[in-house]
């Protein structure tokens, strides 16, 4: 899905935890924001540097090493609970009802056991370079600074967890959807087909000036 968000908000227990498993992923997409900023940053001072002084920022290599992970994973449970993620909207879409959210529950289930093995795998990665009896308690660094690389390591199970937990709160949302066939459930990213899609797009871009246009066509 793209353009503003689709999900509902209401007064629930559901959805008064929603909320708060918002704000903390939205933490982390402002941290994302930082990082992607910073690294900006470093590139300008490292340019200038070797234009300037024919001499670039040292240990350039290893400060990207160290933002790349927080820009990558830190937005990815924002993204799902906004619905952003890659998928087959030309298929769901077409979808209403219990199908839907029973297809929703499937498809929601297989990514939560893949998540769960990425877990494993991420933190066994992480516990590979954590060594309490070294300095920095680091078993690996970076080549030119010798950055301690298991912090850097660390916020990819971390960043998997918090989507671990946004979707097991998303099954939990649609198994309840179709209990009760709800059409508009809260909480959960709603499914918009391709003229609903682009209309979000454009009023993004144009800043609300396409549904003036639209309601004008209508009318």
């Amino acid at each position: 899905m793209a353009g503003a968000s689709s999900v509902l908000e209401d007064g629930s227990s559901y959805s008064r935890i929603d909320q708060k498993l918002l704000k903390l992923e939205s933490f982390m997409c402002l941290l994302s924001g930082i990082a992607i900023f910073s690294l900006m940053v470093l590139a300008v001072i490292s340019v200038g540097g070797r234009n300037a002084i024919g001499q670039p920022l040292p240990g350039y290599v290893d400060f990207i090493e160290q933002v790349l992970p927080m820009i990558a994973f830190l937005g990815i449970s924002y993204t799902q609970r906004e619905g952003g993620h890659i998928r087959m909207d030309i298929l769901v879409g077409k979808l209403k009802g219990r199908p839907l959210w029973l297809a929703e529950i499937i498809t929601t289930f297989f990514m939560l056991l893949l998540i769960f093995i990425l877990i494993w795998g991420s933190w066994k990665f992480f516990d590979r370079s954590f060594d309490m009896d070294r300095p920095l308690w680091s078993s690996d660094s970076s080549l030119d600074l010798n950055i301690p690389l298991w912090p850097t390591k660390l916020i990819v199970p971390i960043s998997f967890t918090i989507l671990a937990t946004r979707l097991v709160w998303q099954m939990v949302g649609y198994v309840n959807a179709f209990k009760t066939g709800a059409t508009h459930p809260v909480g959960l990213p709603l499914v918009k087909d391709a003229a609903q899609q682009a209309a979000d797009e454009a009023k993004l871009v144009s800043g609300g000036a396409v549904d003036a246009d639209l309601d004008k066509g209508t009318n």
